[in-house]
């Protein structure tokens, strides 16, 4: 796989753990909000996310590592147990469903250990390994399965469906439905005319 050399970030400088820890505080504090208490809740979605938009709601318990990367469009639905990990920018249009379990991983790892470990690491006082992200984004009226996984670098295309337990590893077209692993096409559909 080529990099570019702003694909590559620091996860461990003093920054990015501050912020980290404050993203753990806030979604621990939405997790124990009364599920009634919308204003609240809203509220602590506003400070945790970097946009949303009307009519959202995030099932408990939800995961993510900065918030600040991730926007919400309107009407957008995110079922339980959903992890982000938003290195990078997660973008999600409006009218969107995403099921229960689902993982978007906005930054992974070089396949090769010499891209992916550090030389003399100790000494440069960061971790042993690199870190690279690229942004995933989803489209509008799209829904995602329960269970599914997005890999980094994805985007769903308008009004696309991706089948339970999917693992998304690139590019998904508008107006299909895709399954599997890797996740494929295997429907094509005429969105205006199937409504």
């Amino acid at each position: 796989m080529y990099y570019e050399s702003s694909d590559f970030l620091e996860t461990a400088d003093s920054d990015t753990l501050k912020q980290i820890a404050r993203t753990r505080e806030l979604t621990r504090e939405y997790y124990f909000s009364d599920y009634g208490d919308v204003e609240k809740r809203t509220s602590i979605l506003r400070e945790l996310l970097g946009g949303i938009g009307e009519n959202v709601v995030i099932d408990t318990p939800f995961h993510c590592d900065y918030g600040k990367n991730i926007f919400l469009g309107n009407d957008v639905i995110i079922n339980m147990n959903c992890t982000f990990v938003d290195n990078k920018t997660i973008r999600i249009g409006d009218r969107v469903l995403i099921a229960s379990n689902v993982q978007m991983y906005t930054s992974s790892h070089p396949v090769l250990p010499q891209e992916r470990l550090v030389p003399n690491w100790q000494e440069r006082k960061t971790t042993f390994f690199r870190t690279y992200a690229r942004p995933i984004e989803i489209k509008n009226n799209v829904w995602i399965g329960g269970g599914c996984i997005l890999l980094p670098g994805v985007t769903i295309g308008e009004n696309s469906v991706i089948g339970a337990g999917s693992v998304v590893t690139r590019p998904i077209p508008p107006n299909c439905v895709a399954v599997g692993n890797p996740c494929r096409v295997i429907r094509y559909f005429d969105a205006d005319r199937e409504r």
